[in-house]
């Protein structure tokens, strides 16, 4: 059995020797090159643009510009199409934009022989524009508007949400109740992956081919025959190994043009390889969000009314949009039941950087605001944070009244209790009360809410594909995309634990390709193992029963007195190996005596469930006074994903999501000018943390078994990243008794806090 062992990475040796091919390393050498010509307004509109002494540089292939592109609005964001209207993403955005909606938007491509030729060329550009007044903060947008950044929505409003239950305004009149109120703020950061976007195309027998690095190879061909206004068969995507995507590669970003591209120069390979630069502005970015929580509590800690109102920066377009606001929005209900709640979500375009999917797809910033709240509550009411939790979190039992999903164990207070010994929370607490001096500890806490996949939101399926080959192994093909997070490797455990085999026997194609991959909808809303789960035992099960029915034909005892054990065909009753695998494959493939047999088996799988996934953070923060700055020196993780596949791959992803958490937390933000140009579109000033910035981590799991998923498992990939933050933020109201309600927690942020409220002597 290998379910629930730590099992070597299936692609380990590959992508360590650097045998593995990524998109770049797959280009033909002739390829041309195109480089985009970028807005330099944050909005207005291209009245005129002249090429022709761009032309002239020796090299140059072609230009094309915003008027040459079809005059079709195409959706980006990577969700599964919907043949109800109201269930389709937003078409707002060309291939190229006349209308120019952000400072860096795409008006115009230059292909090439080469890169130089290509960058001379962009410089010879000339481009009149019509400026129009431009809006960077959401509240601001929908103020006094002049000319909308979409002529569809006049007040830049994408689309505004709520989520009502009870009678808040009848509820909030009962007497002796205390009130707490509070404004929360997160950045627009960036995805920060190894690999760029980079994608290139071709045409190939009567096929565009477009070869990139996405997480959604099947809806990346279905948004390029949207925007190029073709079938969707006559697009094939593939999609190598690749560097990282953390739902920036979750949208349709480059492929659509590049695939335009190729078919402007007859189909010649033609490759767009966008820099960092302009992958920290011209794809996409984490929203921004401006939250108010408002708390009606009575004085034992029982919340009798709530209410939220959140205002999301979407930026230009609308990718992922209001999805990514009103999941946040959704949750606030779920994760801290009350009968009485007003909520509120608004989705603005403002002209910046276009918002998308990341990691955690709203949730981060809703827990940072929503749990920061809680321990304002508890500082209010007296009481210790945890305490407040464990009194009012989730319970066992609440089942949604939209999802339907249930939550089947006290996973919450399993999460919490078992973090707070992991923490010795309560040892902390007291050591650290009364503290003064300019160095000062404390420790915080938070918890997260997740769901697994977007059913019933969307559609949710998987496809799987397996073939015994001529030696008695498996291949076997999915369309859920191994993106870095180690899926493959768990595909690989519960394929060889359902079919009996040995690991080494089965072989999993890492690399999908939209002519040959079964359909599937990749990798986003921790949705991988738990999707695949079903389709990988479906697929399973029919291609056990033809291999037992093969079985029969050769040992001549029936299917259901056999099985298979160890890569064996065995007799039930004693383990009697009778044949090995190979022996039954190359029989039954090679035959005189009778037919002979080609064995696989393909299916498909309609998931209609999904799985609440819970946890929470707890933090060890020292802070400088003086120096305003924190330092956190210990971070625990716990998790209830349910049965844990890969304790060795669950752990990383684990580490992953909370040293990005801990960026959110502390130092990451795009930072923008009053042009809305962005000022810190690289590695060296945006600050991402270094090894010597990482904290001591350490993960706990709690496997409460998901009674919905074949392997009682559920989401795990984007958990890690939501609660860490506002555990942090928690940890530094402990050491200081000051609430921070703003991150990244920069000395920025905390210097003038911390002079306000006398922390820090008035000379400094």
């Amino acid at each position: 059995m290998y379910v629930g062992k730590k099992v070597k990475r299936v692609d380990a040796f590959d992508k360590v020797t650097g045998r593995a091919k990524f998109t770049e390393d797959l280009i033909p050498k002739d390829a041309y090159t195109a480089k985009i010509l970028h807005s330099n307004i944050a909005h207005g509109r291209v009245l005129n643009i002249d090429t022709s002494e761009a032309m002239k540089v020796a090299g140059v292939v072609k230009i094309v510009t915003c008027f040459d592109v079809p005059k079709i609005q195409f959706p980006t964001a990577g969700h599964p199409w919907s043949t109800e209207k109201e269930r389709q993403d937003v078409a707002d955005r060309h291939l190229l934009n006349e209308h120019v909606r952000f400072y860096g938007d795409d008006i115009a491509v230059v292909i090439g022989r080469d890169e130089i030729a290509c960058k001379r060329a962009l410089k010879k550009i000339k481009v009149e524009y019509e400026e129009y007044p431009a809006n960077f903060d959401p509240k601001e947008s929908i103020k006094d508007v002049k000319v909308p950044i979409h002529d569809e929505c006049p007040n830049n409003i994408l689309k505004h949400t709520t989520n009502n239950r009870g009678n808040f305004e009848e509820a909030i009149k009962e007497e002796g109740l205390i009130k707490i109120e509070g404004d929360y703020e997160t950045p627009i950061i960036s995805h920060s992956h190894l690999e760029n976007p980079d994608v290139y195309a071709y045409e190939e027998a009567g096929k565009i081919v477009v070869v990139a690095s996405t997480q959604i190879p099947h809806i990346i061909r279905r948004v390029i025959g949207q925007a190029l206004g073709i079938g969707w068969g006559k697009v094939r995507v593939i999609k190598p190994y690749i560097g990282g995507g953390f739902g920036n590669k979750q949208d349709a970003l480059y492929e659509p043009l590049c695939a335009f591209l190729t078919t402007q120069v007859g189909g010649h390979p033609l490759k767009l390889l966008p820099t960092r630069e302009e992958t920290f502005v011209s794809t996409r970015t984490r929203h921004s969000m401006k939250i108010h929580l408002e708390s009606y509590v009575r004085k034992n800690g029982d919340y009798v009314a709530r209410r939220v109102e959140t205002y999301s920066n979407g930026g230009g377009y609308a990718s992922h949009g209001h999805s990514i606001a009103a999941k946040g929005l959704n949750c606030f209900h779920q994760l801290y039941p009350c009968e009485n709640i007003k909520g509120d979500a608004y989705s603005v375009y403002t002209n910046l950087p276009t918002g998308g999917a990341m990691r955690g797809y709203g949730i981060p910033q809703a827990m940072f605001a929503y749990e920061s709240h809680q321990d304002d509550i508890a500082k209010a009411l007296g009481m210790d944070p945890l305490e407040l939790r464990l009194r009012n979190v989730m319970p066992k039992g609440y089942v949604d009244p939209f999802s339907h999903n249930e939550n089947y164990y006290d996973s919450f207070r399993d999460c919490l209790n078992k973090g707070a010994e992991a923490m010795d929370y309560y040892g902390k607490k007291e050591k650290y009360k009364n503290q003064t001096g300019n160095i000062r500890y404390g420790v915080g806490c938070a918890v997260y809410w997740y769901n697994t996949g977007v059913f019933p939101i969307s559609l949710e399926s998987s496809s799987c594909r397996m073939i015994v080959n001529e030696d008695g192994s498996v291949q076997m093909q999915l369309p859920e995309t191994e993106i870095g997070q180690g899926a493959d490797t768990t595909f690989t455990q519960m394929t060889a634990d359902y079919l009996g085999m040995k690991i080494e026997d089965i072989h999993i194609i890492s690399t999908q390709d939209t002519d040959i991959s079964p359909f599937g909808l990749g990798a986003y809303a921790s949705r991988q193992t738990y999707m695949a789960s079903f389709s990988i035992t479906k697929t399973a099960k029919e291609l056990k029963a033809k291999i037992l029915d093969q079985a029969y034909l050769q040992t001549r005892i029936t299917p259901n007195n056999l099985d298979i054990v160890n890569s064996n065909i065995v007799r039930k009753e004693d383990r009697r190996i009778l044949l090995t695998m190979e022996e039954l494959a190359t029989e039954a493939l090679y035959t005189l005596k009778t037919e002979n047999q080609h064995i696989t088996a393909e299916t498909t799988h309609t998931v209609r469930t999904n799985a609440y996934s819970f946890g929470a953070s707890f933090a060890e923060v020292k802070v400088d006074i003086n120096l305003a700055k924190v330092e956190v020196l210990k971070l625990i993780n716990i998790h209830d994903a349910g049965k844990i596949i890969n304790p060795q791959l669950a752990e990383a992803q684990a580490h992953g999501g909370m040293s990005m958490a801990v960026g959110y937390a502390l130092t990451e933000e795009m930072k923008y000018n009053d042009k809305g140009r962005i000022l810190n579109d690289n590695l060296l000033d945006y600050k991402l943390g270094t090894i010597a910035d990482t904290p001591e981590f350490e993960v706990h799991f709690v496997e409460n078994p998901e009674p919905t998923s074949p392997f009682n498992t559920k989401s795990l990939g984007e958990p890690p990243t939501c609660s860490p933050a506002p555990a942090i933020r928690n940890a530094v109201l402990n050491a200081t008794g000051i609430s921070v309600n703003k991150i990244p927690m920069t000395p920025h942020v905390l210097f003038p806090l911390f002079k306000e409220k006398g922390l820090i002597d008035n000379d400094l």
